[in-house]
């Protein structure tokens, strides 16, 4: 990974208001442990993770955004490579943010990053 790889997020179609990702799409639930599954773009194009966290994983998606590593950086976010459970899979951590005033400032931020960069694949609204 370098500064500009990108970290593809899949967007959950209750996230989406006015055709954009809302900050939810960037902030961790209590189940996520303070980490955002994301899949490593130098790894996967953003159409092929759609088809593998929709079709292999049968997850719901309506498509995929992105920040980069240098983003999450400069928010103080470290980047785990964890792979697992596949091996395009790394993780954005916020275990070292304090409180969730500060979490959801920084996924207000990332979903800034992401929306002016716009859809890397999708949306797709499936019935």
């Amino acid at each position: 990974m370098n500064n500009d790889t990108f970290l593809l997020r899949h967007v959950h179609r209750n996230f989406i208001q006015a055709g954009v990702p809302t900050r939810q799409v960037f902030r961790p639930t209590p189940k996520d442990e303070k980490r955002l599954s994301v899949y490593d773009g130098d790894m996967i194009l953003p159409a092929d993770a759609y088809n593998h966290y929709t079709k292999e994983l049968k997850q719901s998606s309506a498509g995929i955004v992105a920040v980069t590593f240098s983003e999450c950086a400069s928010e103080n976010l470290s980047i785990l490579e964890d792979r697992a459970p596949f091996s395009e899979h790394v993780s954005i951590d916020f275990s070292e943010i304090s409180s969730n005033n500060k979490i959801d400032k920084i996924a207000l931020k990332l979903k800034n990053y992401a929306n002016k960069r716009g859809w890397l694949y999708g949306p797709i609204f499936e019935k």
